[in-house]
């Protein structure tokens, strides 16, 4: 086997790990490649065997040693969009119907619910502006 032929299976090796990263969106996969096409450099440029190996090796395991913990800490890192009621907790509403432990009616994300209050010892009037801290069935639970 020459080095042209070496590099060429390199190639073939990192085009083959780039599949999988495409149909199963692991990157690992596409670490694995470059590490394969940086070898295939290194065997173009007259790298041996052992060279050609330990640097596929080399860079394919610090890619995965460095970036998938940053990938992780970033992904981490994304705002989580809250839907449903759990978007609704801890938005502030205004109260139409005087409401305490018992019930009472508040405006809420341009919705009339209804709710009660936390504390059954509070209550508050219309025109208030309350937090909402639960969705309890279809009543809100402000305080």
């Amino acid at each position: 086997m020459t080095n042209i032929d070496a590099w060429v299976w390199w190639l073939i090796g990192a085009v083959g790990l780039g599949i999988p990263l495409v149909i199963t969106a692991m990157p690992e996969f596409g670490m694995f490649a470059v590490g394969a096409a940086l070898a295939a450099v290194t065997a173009a440029l007259g790298g041996g065997v052992v060279a050609q190996v330990l640097v596929f090796v080399i860079v394919s395991v610090a890619l995965i040693a460095v970036v998938r913990p940053l990938a992780n800490r970033h992904r981490d890192q994304r705002p989580q969009h809250r839907t449903g009621i759990d978007a609704l907790k801890g938005r502030s509403a205004v109260v139409l119907e005087r409401v305490d432990g018992s019930g009472g009616r508040i405006k809420l994300a341009g919705e009339i619910w209804s709710a009660r209050t936390l504390d059954s010892d509070t209550s508050f009037e219309p025109g208030q502006s309350v937090d909402v801290v639960d969705i309890d069935g279809a009543t809100a639970v402000v305080m």
